[in-house]
């Protein structure tokens, strides 16, 4: 048989390519279990309902249980925000206008999940009305992972937060210090430390 008639045996990878693969599935193996570790803890649709304490535009308590509405962030109790020039107490103002939702009313919780915190997070309404998207609607809470349309509607008509300027309050807990809140639709959701691995892992 004529030379070019021979097939040259495959050559495997070498012994350094195979460790670098193994220590890259380990890596990512690694990566999945500290997303697991940070993914909302999942139960049954579990409905909670009673009186309520408000503790800030998008937070309640209930029996000792704390409540983070979903897909809504509100300026932090703390937080300042300028309107007409003038600056304002708008994490109050958040808080007040939560409180006005929920005052006299039982509060009814739907959810399904808690956050990194512990703290229940769910859809809530009182004397018909969901607190979630009320919030949005008014113009003291953005959306988050949810209630775009409602955002919009309060941006365009200059409500509440709209009326004049604000920092957004994750910026504002990231200057000042606060929570990180979990979301849905948000970079820093339970996902994002896998996501940002894998962004530098690969160079993105």
């Amino acid at each position: 048989m004529s030379r070019r008639g021979r097939r040259r045996p495959r050559r495997g990878r070498s012994g350094w390519r195979r460790i670098a693969d193994l220590a890259l599935a380990a890596l990512l193996l690694a990566a999945l279990a500290f997303a697991a570790a940070h993914a909302p803890r999942l139960w049954p649709v579990k409905t909670l309902s009673g009186a309520v304490r408000v503790s800030d535009g998008d937070s309640l308590v209930m029996d000792g249980v704390r409540i983070r509405l979903e897909g809504i962030d509100a300026p932090e109790l703390a937080q300042s925000c300028l309107r007409d020039g003038i600056t304002y107490a708008c994490g109050r103002d958040a808080r007040d206008a939560l409180a006005r939702l929920v005052a006299g009313h039982a509060v009814s919780c739907e959810s399904r999940r808690r956050d990194r915190y512990d703290r229940v997070l769910a859809v809530c309404a009182a004397g018909g009305a969901e607190l979630n998207r009320a919030m949005v609607e008014a113009g003291w809470a953005l959306a988050y992972g949810g209630y775009g349309d409602a955002e919009t509607a309060a941006r365009q008509a200059g409500r509440g937060l709209w009326a004049g300027s604000f920092e957004r309050p994750q910026d504002w807990r990231r200057i000042h210090g606060g929570l990180v809140e979990d979301g849905l639709g948000e970079s820093h959701g339970w996902l994002s430390p896998f996501a940002g691995w894998l962004s530098r892992l690969f160079g993105g």
